[in-house]
């Protein structure tokens, strides 16, 4: 949960929400086949079938430092892209939904491209 202070008030932005909104940002982008699991505990939250997760949900990791966080993406690619293409786009993008929704700045997107498939 992250709290933000501002001259309205506090606002409490979730963890669920912010995942949400950069896989929707993420798989929205041209390229972009699946987001891929990331994590050991990723790994259990899909292995556990009574655990419904969204896809756009895996892949996802959010690290919050002082008013700024740290986003790690892990994805698969569609094969004839331009890589570099879509990595820029998809920074770019995440960043922008990000500062745009929250009002909190991003700091890096790591997007790592696990796989490329056809």
């Amino acid at each position: 949960m992250i709290i933000v202070q501002n001259h309205v008030g506090k606002i409490t932005i979730t963890q669920d929400y912010l995942m949400a909104l950069i896989g929707n940002t993420v798989t929205s982008c041209f390229g972009v086949v699946s987001m891929n699991i990331s994590s050991p505990r990723q790994t259990l939250m899909a292995a556990i079938p009574l655990i419904k997760k969204k896809d756009f949900e895996r892949g996802v990791a959010v690290k919050v430092g002082k008013d700024k966080l740290v986003i790690d993406l892990h994805i698969s690619l569609m094969y004839g892209v331009n890589m570099n293409a879509v990595v820029r786009s998809i920074i770019n993008k995440v960043t922008y939904a990000i500062e745009e929704s929250t009002g909190i700045s991003v700091e890096k997107v790591n997007v790592f491209v696990d796989d490329i498939r056809t």
